[in-house]
C-alpha cells in the first residue's frame, strides 16, 4: 500500500485493485464511519469494501475509523489501507462514532460496524437515498435478509422486535429495524440529531432525535452476515438491551408521563369528589374507604407524572439543539414557578389546616374517628399534592434558567 501526502493518488495493493482518486480539488462526498475496538481480523475487509464502493460509484470518499482503545493491530491495518484513525479515549460505541463523525469531511456520512456483518459494498444504496432527499437513512435487516448465524435467536425473535415495537409506539416511528447499525445521514442532519449517549444506546437516541427534529427518514433493505471475528461481540444482550429501553422510555414524556398522568389525575379527583362525604352505593356496588385510598393514590401518581413529564420535556430541550414543543414554549413564556408555588401553596395550606381541624375535633369533641376517615384521606391528598407542586416548581425553575442560558449562549 502506498500513500503520499499532497500527491494525487492513493494506491491499495494486496487483495484490492489499484485505483486513483482525485485528492486536490474534488470535495469528499462520502465518509465511511467505522467504530473500532480490537477488530484486526475484519477492519481491513471493511475498509477495502468501502474504497471499492467509492471507486464503483465514481465519487471521492474517505474512511474514518473511530478507535476506542484497540490493543491489537487494528489501527496499524487501518492506516496502512488509507483510512484516517481518530482516537477516542471515552469508552463506548456512541463515543467512537461521534469522534469519527466530528473528524469526517464528507457531505454524506455512512456508518456501520467493523466486524463485516454489514456489507460495506452496499454504500451505494444509502448514497442513492441521501441524493434523493433523505436526511437520515436506516438499514433494514429484516427486509434485506439475515443469514443463518448472523443474529442470535434471542435478538432476532425477542430483543429486536420487542424493543423496536416499544420504540415505534412511544415515538410514533415507522422504522421497522430500530437497532440496525448501518445507517447514513447528512452532516447537517447529524448536527440536528445531537445524540450524545456514549454507549450502544446511541443508536436509539439517533432515531428518536431524528424524528424529534423533523428529519426526512428512509429505510433501505440490507443483508446481515455472520461476523468474521474469532471472539465474542462487544454487545451484552441484557445490559445493552436495558440501556436502550431506559433511553427509549425516558425520551417519551408525552406517552409515558403526561397522557397517563392526566388520565390518573382526572380519575383520582373524580373518585375523591364522589367519596369525600362517605361511602356510596352505585348500581348496587358499594364504594367505601378502599376506593378512597385508590383515588388518592391515582391523584398523587397522576400529578407526579404530569410534573415529571414537564421536567423531562425541559431537560430534553436543554441539550437537544432543535427541540421545541408547545409545553416547553408555554413554560418559557409564562411564570410556572410562581403559578406552581402559589396554587400548590394554597392547596397545601388548605389541606394542612383541614387536617389540623379534624385532629382537634377528634381530641376535644370526640366521637368515632371512622366517620371522618374519608375527609382525612381527601385533605391529606390535597396537602401532599400542593407540596409536590411547590417543590417541583423550584426544580422546574432551575431547568428553565439552564435552558434560557443555553439559548442565549
Amino acid at each position: 500500500m502506498e500513500s503520499i501526502a499532497g500527491d494525487t493518488t492513493v494506491r491499495i495493493d494486496d487483495a484490492t485493485p489499484a485505483f486513483t482518486v482525485s485528492m486536490e480539488t474534488e470535495r469528499v462526498l462520502v465518509s465511511a464511519i467505522i467504530p473500532c475496538l480490537n477488530e484486526e481480523l475484519t477492519i481491513g475487509i471493511c475498509i477495502r469494501k468501502a474504497f471499492d464502493a467509492f471507486l464503483r460509484r465514481g465519487v471521492k470518499g474517505e474512511v474514518v475509523v473511530g478507535d476506542n482503545g484497540s490493543t491489537d493491530r487494528s489501527v496499524e491495518i487501518a492506516q496502512q489501507l488509507g483510512a484516517r484513525v481518530v482516537h477516542q479515549p471515552v469508552k463506548g460505541y456512541g463515543a467512537a462514532i461521534s469522534a469519527a463523525v466530528e473528524a469526517a469531511e464528507g457531505k454524506y456520512l455512512i456508518m456501520a460496524d467493523a466486524d463485516d456483518s454489514y456489507d460495506w459494498s452496499q454504500l451505494g444504496d444509502f448514497i442513492d437515498a441521501l441524493e434523493l432527499g433523505a436526511d437520515f437513512v436506516m438499514g433494514n435487516r429484516f427486509a434485506g435478509g439475515i443469514e443463518p448465524g448472523a443474529m442470535p435467536l434471542l435478538h432476532r425473535y425477542l430483543g429486536n422486535p420487542v424493543l423496536s415495537t416499544i420504540a415505534r409506539w412511544l415515538h410514533k416511528s415507522p422504522i421497522r429495524d430500530f437497532h440496525c447499525g448501518m445507517r447514513g445521514f447528512t452532516r447537517e442532519a447529524f448536527q440536528k440529531i445531537g445524540a450524545r449517549s456514549p454507549g450502544m444506546e446511541f443508536a436509539s437516541e439517533m432515531i428518536i432525535n431524528a424524528h424529534r427534529a423533523g428529519l426526512t427518514i428512509r429505510e433501505v433493505p440490507i443483508k446481515l452476515y455472520p461476523d468474521k471475528r474469532n471472539r465474542a461481540p462487544h454487545l451484552r444482550s441484557f445490559r445493552d438491551g436495558w440501556r436502550h429501553l431506559r433511553l427509549i422510555i425516558a425520551h417519551a414524556p408525552d406517552t409515558m408521563y403526561l397522557v397517563p398522568g392526566l388520565t390518573l389525575l382526572i380519575t383520582g379527583i373524580a373518585g375523591l369528589a364522589v367519596l369525600a362525604a362517605g361511602p356510596v352505593r352505585i348500581g348496587g356496588w358499594y364504594f367505601g374507604i378502599h376506593f378512597v385510598a385508590l383515588s388518592a393514590m391515582a391523584t398523587l401518581i397522576g400529578l407526579s407524572a404530569i410534573l415529571f413529564g414537564m421536567l423531562a420535556k425541559v431537560a430534553i430541550a436543554i441539550y437537544h439543539p432543535v427541540y421545541s414543543g408547545r409545553i416547553v414554549s408555554w413554560l418559557t413564556r409564562g411564570r410556572p414557578l410562581e403559578w406552581l408555588v402559589f396554587s400548590g401553596g394554597v392547596l397545601a395550606a388548605a389541606g394542612f389546616a383541614a387536617d389540623v381541624a379534624l385532629a382537634l375535633h377528634w381530641i376535644f369533641v370526640g366521637g368515632p374517628m371512622e366517620q371522618s376517615v374519608h375527609q382525612t384521606f381527601v385533605v391529606t391528598t390535597i396537602c401532599v399534592a400542593g407540596m409536590s407542586m411547590v417543590l417541583s416548581g423550584f426544580v422546574l425553575k432551575l431547568l428553565l434558567d439552564t435552558l434560557s442560558a443555553r439559548h442565549e449562549f
